[in-house]
């Protein structure tokens, strides 16, 4: 029973996961299809039209990252070739949205504080990747986890920001574009939070 309680736990993790990117990856691929359909240009999406090859990068490689990155939780003998992958897709993911923050036009229910968080957010993630492969390539592998925990913290931000922005609009309603920074930046700051709890955890076993 000792065995198995731990792989029970991991494969609720990796579930609980994976529905937490349900909502984001439901939600790009509804974009994707929009943008190869030719749907109708609104304010909301024109900058996507303009210029789509960084949108869907960005879609693609976060959709991938945060699904295989699930399964890395259940750290079964595919981790290494996953890893090879995720690594990648987290790369694009990270620097296509800093790329978008600076490029594309503010939208009107967005900011500069908006556009800062994803900048820094952005650069954090693709830093923690670039870490944790450093790490791995020197068998620090207690660092190599630490840092690709973060890093997928990180990524799976939109999974979080749409809970906690689902939820205050429930609440609430539409929030203006200060209170909307605010809420999507603590999508971010939760998840590494309950990343930072994980490799304590872990640490102190």
């Amino acid at each position: 029973m000792t065995t198995l309680a731990p792989a029970r736990s991991r494969k609720r993790v990796t579930a609980a996961l994976l529905a937490l990117t349900a909502v984001p990856v439901i939600a790009g691929a509804f974009r994707v299809t929009e943008l190869g359909t030719g749907g109708a240009v609104t304010d909301d999406n024109a900058r996507f039209f303009a210029d789509p090859v960084p949108v869907l990068l960005h879609i693609v490689g976060a959709s991938l990252f945060c699904v295989l990155g699930a399964f890395q939780f259940l750290h079964g003998p595919r981790h290494r070739v996953l890893g090879r992958l995720i690594v990648p897709c987290g790369l694009v993911a990270a620097l296509s949205g800093t790329w978008m923050a600076v490029f594309y036009p503010l939208p009107a229910h967005d900011g500069d504080l908006m556009m800062v968080l994803r900048l820094a957010f952005g650069s954090a993630m693709a830093g923690a990747l670039v870490l944790g492969f450093v790490a791995v390539r020197r068998r620090d592998f207690g660092a190599h986890r630490a840092w690709m925990v973060r890093g997928y913290a990180i990524g799976q931000g939109a999974g979080s920001q749409a809970v906690i922005f689902g939820c205050w609009i429930a609440v609430a309603g539409q929030p203006d574009v200060l209170t909307r920074a605010l809420l999507l930046g603590a999508g971010w700051v939760l998840n590494l939070v309950v990343a930072e709890w994980i490799i304590r955890r872990k640490e102190n076993r």
